[in-house]
């Protein structure tokens, strides 16, 4: 039995580099991305010799290992696609104790052949370094024969899957005949972090519909009320989110059909009391809080109104409300951003920005001192390397961890200010839908009472003749 998996390397390829190398060799962000510093990390890793036994199970296809960096480089500028990703770094792990360390090296061999040999170079090695033998493929991302990139979409990696277990069996090898299917992994990292999904939202917003319904009619109702559009006349009951574009089933919420239509139908029908629950934001005790203080605030005025004023609709702030707003749906999903949210709304906060011409103003100036200091840094570089006196170079390097730290958080500021200005205009868009929406609600309710006085009236004057 052999599991696969494959992703996309990248120029720094920090996962990589801090897994394998040592970071004070890889810290230098000032590298250019055409020095190809992290494909030929990744290619160190993968032919480390303490893992391959002096590199006798490390092979190439349309590439020879010694020169594998060089070639794949040669690809990537005779086709004229330097950047981007770099490579891509795949593995095929076996069962403990299934193969030998030749088996499992011709498996790689031959897979990456049926897999990549009429377009692109790959390295093949093979780690005997764990309890279990696995291999290495980096395969470059752009093909020496058609100049074209690798993807690596969907398909890719479901024929990558087929080919291993092909050649598992002609190797006599175990194989997951009916694999079951996995929760996707950034489901799996939500739920381990408390992260409201999609697919949470929806689910409390079920369970609160099934808690507030005495019928199925009222259940779907409810729904709608919250922003789905709601399909009842199928095979399985679906809705659609706001903003999706496409119907999610309901059964499909857990394995056990514990959603399905008649499940909900008989958790409906076995509430003999109607149970008239406040509306929160999870069903669970996780809380969401915005870190600051607002007493003393002044009256906020532009952006930090935008913010502060869409934090209000989504029942972050104030705390314990007790007359709290409908959360729609579309508001709900920014949960799962409130660590950056925060971050920005700090930021605009600590720098007073009022406006985009601040919010311009003040990404101008970063950007001017982190052009500065990386100058600076790349002037103390140039010494580093002419310097023949070592307690100089080590004062020279310290300065450059100085600047290279300053550097790192003026980076992480022009990605925040340019966050803003995207959330921003996301944020004025949401708050105008919940405005047309309550307004539409409005006028309903007040034509509804129009009706009712004017039956009212025509009543009267029936009974009065």
């Amino acid at each position: 039995m052999a599991t696969t998996s494959i992703w996309a390397v990248k120029d720094n390829l920090k996962r990589v580099i801090d897994y394998a190398s040592n970071p004070e060799k890889t810290e230098n962000k000032d590298f250019d991305q055409y020095d190809f510093k992290g494909l030929e990390n990744v290619i160190e890793y993968t032919t480390d010799d303490l893992k391959t036994e002096k590199q006798f199970y490390v092979s190439g296809v349309n590439c020879h290992p010694s020169n594998a960096l060089q070639q794949m480089i040669q690809t990537k500028k005779s086709a004229h696609k330097e950047d981007g990703v770099l490579a891509f770094h795949g593995y095929q792990s076996f069962q403990y104790g299934e193969v030998t360390p030749e088996t499992a090296h011709q498996i790689g061999v031959e897979l990456a052949e049926h897999m990549w040999s009429d377009d692109f170079e790959v390295i093949v090695s093979t780690h005997l370094d764990k309890g279990h033998f696995h291999n290495h493929f980096v395969v470059n991302s752009v093909s020496w024969t058609t100049r074209k990139r690798f993807l690596n979409k969907h398909r890719d990696y479901d024929r990558l899957r087929r080919l291993s277990d092909e050649l598992c069996r002609k190797y006599k090898l175990s194989v997951i005949e009916n694999p079951k299917k996995g929760k996707h992994y950034a489901e799996w990292r939500a739920e381990k972090q408390k992260i409201p999904t999609k697919r949470s939202i929806i689910k409390d917003d079920v369970d609160r519909a099934i808690i507030h319904s005495r019928t199925f009619t009222q259940f779907v109702r409810y729904l709608k009320e919250y922003g789905y559009e709601v399909k009842t006349n199928v095979k399985h009951i679906a809705v659609k989110s706001p903003g999706s574009d496409k119907f999610f089933r309901l059964h499909n919420l857990t394995n056990d059909e514990y959603y399905s239509e008649e499940n909900i139908k008989s958790r409906i029908l076995e509430k003999s009391i109607f149970v008239k629950e406040k509306m929160n934001l999870k069903s669970s005790n996780t809380k969401y809080r915005y870190h600051g203080q607002f007493k003393k605030a002044k009256k906020l005025t532009g952006i930090k109104a935008l913010y502060f004023h869409y934090l209000y609709r989504m029942g972050i702030i104030p705390q314990n409300a007790p007359h709290q707003k409908k959360v729609y749906f579309f508001m709900k999903e920014d949960l799962r951003y409130m660590d950056k949210i925060t971050k920005e709304i700090t930021l605009i906060c600590k720098k007073n920005i009022n406006s985009m011409e601040d919010l311009g103003h003040y990404e101008n100036s970063v950007n001017e001192r982190l052009d500065n200091l990386i100058k600076e840094r790349r002037c103390f570089y140039n010494k580093v390397r002419r310097c023949k006196n070592s307690d100089t170079k080590e004062k020279l390097q310290t300065d450059i961890g100085t600047l290279s730290t300053e550097i790192k958080e003026l980076r992480k500021e022009v990605v925040l200010c340019s966050e803003i200005r995207k959330r921003s205009l996301l944020i004025a868009e949401k708050l105008k839908q919940v405005n047309e929406i309550e307004n539409g609600k409005d006028g309903e309710k007040e034509n509804e009472r129009r009706r009712r006085n004017s039956r009212s009236g025509r009543t009267h004057d029936t009974s009065g003749h």
